[in-house]
């Protein structure tokens, strides 16, 4: 007598949904944090490119790094000139300063775990910022002086330091995981605001913590390293924590200067 198969009941089939359901779940984070675990590693790989490239620059510019960003005065009207793109006075984008230095400019200056738009014109990719306090020069709108004689670009540019007076390079930051509260940053400030004396341009100037609750860092040596503790800064308070800075999603290296000045 042939033998009959039993069908499942629906009992047994909820019970197999179930476990695979629990299954599912427990695997879902091991595999988001592979996924993070490979975006982390592409984002430091192209932070190093970064920074030998800035490196590169400032050997070839009298141990000058690039400016962060500076303006210049055209006929056209005002060029934007900053670390990674310049814009056009009609808003076009150009090459920045360091893209004769990478082989891949276009694709190194993206965080590849940061996927928003950029809160800066109209620059294509975005992610990652510069340090901006200590070492990228940081001009002024273009102003006319005494004399009659309008000052632009370096010429009305608050200095960067020069490798001569980086005594600390392993343990300064050059370039990172740039976030504020509106996104990613590309200028890095450093807590204490005795360079910009503006908290506001400080705390918009923070690292984003992007990488399972870790930042990258290039740092002036060349190497990269992650920093997985958040710093709130000297000046912190309730509000500068809210807006700009998005905490606790983005903070400092350090609550004061050490992590951003190198001498």
């Amino acid at each position: 007598m042939p033998r009959t198969r039993r069908a499942l009941t629906l009992v047994e089939i909820l019970v197999v949904v179930g476990i695979i359901a629990l299954l599912t779940s427990l695997m879902l984070p091991g595999v988001t944090a592979v996924r993070e675990g490979s975006r982390s590693g592409e984002c430091a790989g192209r932070l190093r490119q970064l920074a030998v490239a800035a490196q590169s620059y400032a050997t070839a510019s009298r141990e000058v790094f690039p400016a962060a960003i500076l303006f210049e005065l055209r006929s056209g009207g005002v060029r934007t000139v900053a670390w990674d793109f310049v814009q056009g006075a009609a808003g076009e984008i150009e090459p920045g300063p360091l893209w004769s230095f990478t082989d891949h400019p276009y694709d190194v200056q993206q965080c590849p775990s940061f996927l928003g738009a950029s809160t800066f014109g109209g620059d294509p990719v975005t992610g990652f910022n510069y340090n901006t306090t200590f070492i990228g020069a940081e001009g002024s709108w273009p102003i006319t002086d005494p004399d009659g004689r309008v000052r632009s670009g370096w010429e009305s540019a608050r200095k960067g330091l020069s490798m001569n007076q980086q005594r600390r390079p392993s343990e300064t930051a050059l370039f990172g995981d740039g976030g504020w509260q509106s996104g990613a940053n590309k200028f890095m400030r450093a807590p204490s605001a005795t360079v910009e004396m503006n908290l506001g341009i400080v705390y918009g100037g923070a690292q984003a913590y992007r990488h399972q609750g870790c930042t990258n860092v290039a740092w002036l040596d060349g190497h990269v390293r992650g920093v997985c503790t958040q710093c709130k800064g000297v000046h912190a308070s309730d509000a500068l924590l809210t807006s700009p800075m998005g905490w606790p999603d983005n903070g400092f290296l350090t609550n004061d200067d050490r992590a951003y000045d190198p001498r």
